[in-house]
């Protein structure tokens, strides 16, 4: 590919359809009405950083509209004509139509329209401009936003995008993925944000849901505590208003390039460029196990990665169906072992269980303001409340806040950093696992003082040896003097016979060195 090409800009004021042998003559690399690219020609971004051109796959019999890093041109993070692909390289233009959108043309089909922007804005586009942060953008002459890419993404996710819903108009930024790695168009899996509840986002595939990231804690998602170890390159970003809920991230200055891709296969992948080598490293993938499949063990299941996937019954629990699980399908999860009374502040209680990602919020109640005290409080006093757990964690202890979980509690699995989720159990239940705790301790405390006995008898019969092996080294030493033979003993003798080298046993000095008495 001629690199002239690569970073062509057009003519602001050009009337004639642009060629591959343009030159560049605007700075601003800005497409305006007049103007249109084609073949090998790109819109480049400002300082390089992106381009936008037509691109090829499966062996260039099929052609796609798409915006990639130009440090890695393999590495698309957006794709226009996703389900439209062309057939040859030279029969595509991109230009603004008279109505201000920005159109794919297939010059071979009499300019048939393969793909459009569609803009529903008043005011129609008078230029479209590729910023740095990958954002293709559509505006007015007076500078207002017709159109921008990052409100359509397609299978990637990169810094200043956002995921989420707008509550006032319905619009979703949600990602799919590419059908295989020769196929952009739209895949079997997507991903986005659930916000009824405490917003947490999901994968879904074809209706069933596969994957989710726990809900935003107010420093990380409480399935990925990993995402604080990345704070000094990211930026992270969750808003939750009565307008937008969504999350997004911001490159910090100096960071490479980074992506987050959900792949064909179903899985969120955060990729960061690596400058030495010229390649992406994979620097975190959601679902990372087998444990992080969605539903495993079941409602008021727990999972957990030791050698292997363990599935449990949360403490006040039983396997439902217990042939099931001896058949490794703990899908049909556990139930109450008794049932709750809920006839005031002493008939139930909570049961903590420690270092989990919170199960799935869908139809949870959140309320910010409140402590996790009075969180306990409301959940014990509703009858249909199963748990609680703090919906902010950013003050460090316990946290504040409040989630409440009505029915099942689903998906919950341990993890390293995880919080803390109090499961409502009968007093019964609670008092079992007391008695159970305390039974526990005993043993323990009749296994330590078993243990230490143990350790003090052998030290004692070591002790005996070592003295008795000392003795005789000593006997031997004195034998070999009297005899008149000068024997030579290693280090570790001459340092047990002389109490190691101890001042107390020097009985003089002179030429040749110290003189010990052994």
């Amino acid at each position: 590919m001629n690199q002239s090409h690569r970073r062509l800009v057009l003519p602001l004021l050009s009337v004639l359809l642009l060629t591959a042998s343009a030159v560049v003559a605007d700075s601003s690399l800005t497409l305006t009405r007049q103007g249109a690219i084609g073949g090998e020609q790109r819109l480049v971004s400002p300082g390089g950083v992106f381009q936008l051109g037509l691109f090829p796959v499966a062996n260039g019999t099929k052609w796609f509209l798409g915006i990639w890093f130009t440090v890695s041109p393999p590495a698309v993070v957006w794709v226009a004509n996703r389900g439209r692909p062309l057939s040859a390289l030279s029969s595509g233009m991109v230009m603004l139509s008279g109505r201000g959108d920005l159109v794919l043309l297939v010059t071979a089909r009499d300019n048939e329209t393969v793909w459009s922007s569609n803009s529903s804005a008043a005011a129609s586009a008078a230029v479209a401009q590729l910023h740095d942060n990958g954002n293709l953008v559509l505006a007015s002459e007076a500078g207002a936003v017709v159109w921008q890419s990052f409100e359509h993404p397609t299978n990637t996710f990169i810094s200043e995008m956002r995921t989420g819903r707008d509550l006032r108009t319905g619009a979703e930024w949600s990602l799919s993925s590419w059908r295989d790695a020769d196929d952009p168009s739209a895949g079997d899996f997507r991903y986005d944000m659930d916000a009824s509840g405490s917003p947490e986002l999901h994968i879904w595939r074809e209706g069933r849901k596969t994957y989710r990231t726990g809900p935003w804690n107010g420093v990380r998602f409480s399935g990925i505590p990993e995402m604080t170890t990345f704070e000094d390159m990211f930026e992270f970003r969750f808003t939750d208003t009565a307008d937008e809920v969504s999350y997004g991230y911001r490159d910090r200055a100096g960071s490479p390039p980074s992506r987050v891709v959900l792949n064909e296969s179903g899985v969120m992948q955060r990729k960061v460029w690596d400058r030495a080598t010229g390649a992406w490293n994979t620097f975190w993938s959601g679902p990372r196990d087998q444990c992080d499949s969605y539903g495993l063990c079941g409602a008021f299941g727990v999972c957990n990665v030791v050698d292997a996937i363990v599935c449990s019954c949360v403490r006040g629990f039983r396997q439902r169906s217990p042939a099931e699980w001896r058949m490794r399908d703990a899908s049909g999860g556990c139930a109450r072992r008794t049932p709750l009374r809920c006839g005031g502040d002493d008939s139930d209680g909570f049961y903590a269980v420690r270092g989990v990602k919170l199960p799935e919020t869908h139809g949870s109640s959140v309320d910010a303001g409140a402590s996790l005290e009075e969180c306990g409080r409301r959940c014990l006093s509703n009858c249909n409340c199963t748990a609680y757990a703090a919906s902010d964690i950013r003050g460090g202890g316990a946290g504040t806040g409040c989630i409440q979980w009505f029915g099942e509690l689903m998906d919950t699995r341990f993890v390293d950093g995880g919080q803390d989720l109090f499961v409502r159990l009968a007093l019964s239940d609670l008092a079992r696992h007391s008695s159970e705790t305390t039974k526990t301790k005993k043993f323990a405390v009749v296994i330590a003082a078993v243990t230490t006995g143990v350790a003090l008898l052998a030290l004692s019969i070591g002790l005996l040896i070592w003295r008795r092996i000392r003795r005789g080294q000593e006997a031997t030493m004195f034998e070999d003097i009297l005899r008149g033979e000068c024997p030579t003993y290693h280090l570790e003798v001459i340092r047990a016979a002389t109490g190691g080298f101890c001042p107390k046993n020097e009985i003089g000095r002179g030429g040749f060195g110290i003189v010990y008495k052994v």
